[in-house]
């Protein structure tokens, strides 16, 4: 059931004024806590109900948290909650995003911020509450999907491609959508009503709801619902053989070029080139990214781990990061928050904002930059030899590790020569 939200929270920082936040208890009273536990939480988005879950954890005084979507579980860490009158606020992981919530008798009622836009959304959470769209039934009577879906997604009269792969166990859902430029990565929920398919992700960034009708072979009337604005109308037909284009043939050098040459500054301010004595003779990947976009971290993850196993050869990894602000100060400091919570061992530059036409413009011997994160392999001599666009996560299964195998194989033979 759909809900009328009305914004009555003054006790969570006087409607807004998130800024002028009292961080101290109540006079008389006892600094406010997060029962541990699993949460059900709630944020309106566009006037749906974007259901998610959260466990709220206590270990030697200190209070941490995990978003839950799926088989995915993101921390909040301790020095990211902090209690203030009878309130919590929440940072979420390395986003510059967040939330402010009055905590009352195993409830929470506040705001979802999104900092760098910005704007809010109404959020509110209960104690107990494990599941998320629909309690799990494995014998639930209702309709069954399909594994695999060629699906049309539309906004303004422009339609673009997508496959969706679901997962089902009676009522309960899994899956995700994959698409040119990146996945959708863990979407879960289920299905109400005999046929309505709900899916919902809340990664600390993204905020999603999907709907659709499911018609037997058909996904009918479908709706995508994504922050403050953004709708799209989306349809599917199973397709066990449905496709996307080459991820590696999107993005590529205009005529004329055979190389990638910039000159941006590295976090303390310095300019750096490809020309630097430390990339000399060595396979170089060129990572397009931003740290507010969950696609790029877990890119990032990957790159971490692979880096870590391998900086001892011939190869550097640099991060190119665009960011939401122009201003240097607010780029430098979030790629050094993603740096440390996520234990990134290689080079981050700030390349530029995150609209992808600016993005473009500062690398302009490309097509385009369509996609955040896109990777650009550099072999020993400066030649680009692949640009892969997108990024196909662990939430998509199969397609990943398909991933992974291509990357490693690329990458000995590029490392061979």
């Amino acid at each position: 059931m759909k809900k009328t939200y009305i914004l009555i929270l003054l006790s969570v920082c006087t409607i807004l004024g998130l800024n002028q936040c009292d961080s101290t208890p109540k006079e008389g009273g006892n600094p406010p806590t997060l029962t541990p536990g699993m949460w059900r939480g709630l944020i309106g988005v566009q006037g749906q109900d974007l259901w998610f879950n959260f466990e709220v954890k206590q270990k030697n005084g200190k209070t941490s948290a995990e978003l839950i979507n799926a088989e995915e579980r993101i921390t909040i860490s301790p020095e990211d909650i902090s209690f203030y009158g009878d309130s919590v606020k929440m940072t979420m992981h390395i986003f510059d995003t967040e939330i402010r919530a009055k905590i009352e008798d195993g409830k929470l009622s506040g705001l979802y911020s999104k900092n760098y836009v910005p704007y809010t959304l109404p959020f509110e959470a209960t104690l107990g509450k494990g599941h998320r769209v629909v309690k799990p039934d494995p014998a639930a009577e209702v309709a069954k999907l399909q594994e695999r879906y060629a699906v049309n997604f539309e906004h303004e009269g422009e339609v673009n491609a997508a496959v969706a792969e679901f997962k089902q166990e009676g009522n309960y859902v899994t899956g995700t959508f994959l698409t040119p430029i990146g996945d959708y990565r863990y979407l879960e929920g289920g299905i109400v009503e005999q046929n309505k398919l709900t899916l919902t992700a809340y990664d600390g960034n993204h905020a999603f709801v999907f709907e659709a009708r499911i018609e037997g072979d058909s996904l009918t009337g479908g709706h995508f619902w994504s922050g403050k604005n953004w709708h799209e109308d989306w349809t599917g037909m199973a397709d066990p053989n449905a496709a996307l284009p080459d991820a590696n043939s999107l993005t590529f050098l205009k005529e004329g070029y055979d190389g990638i040459s910039f000159a941006f500054p590295d976090l303390n301010g310095d300019t750096v080139t490809l020309n630097d004595p430390r990339y000399k003779n060595k396979v170089i990947i060129l990572q397009i990214f931003g740290t507010w976009c969950p696609n790029c971290m877990d890119e990032t993850r990957f790159y971490r781990d692979w880096y870590a196993d391998n900086k001892d050869k011939e190869v550097a990894i640099i991060g190119l990061a665009y960011e939401q602000k122009a201003d240097f100060g607010y780029a430098s400091s979030r790629v050094k928050k993603m740096i440390e919570r996520m234990d990134a061992g290689y080079d981050f530059l700030i390349a530029g904002t995150a609209d992808k036409k600016a993005a473009a413009a500062t690398l302009p011997m490309l097509n385009h930059v369509i996609s955040f994160p896109t990777s650009i392999f550099i072999n020993k001599q400066g030649k680009v030899v692949k640009i892969h666009t997108g990024f196909s996560g662990p939430g998509t299964g199969v397609h990943y590790d398909r991933f992974v195998e291509e990357f490693n194989a690329t990458m000995s033979e590029l490392l061979a020569e």
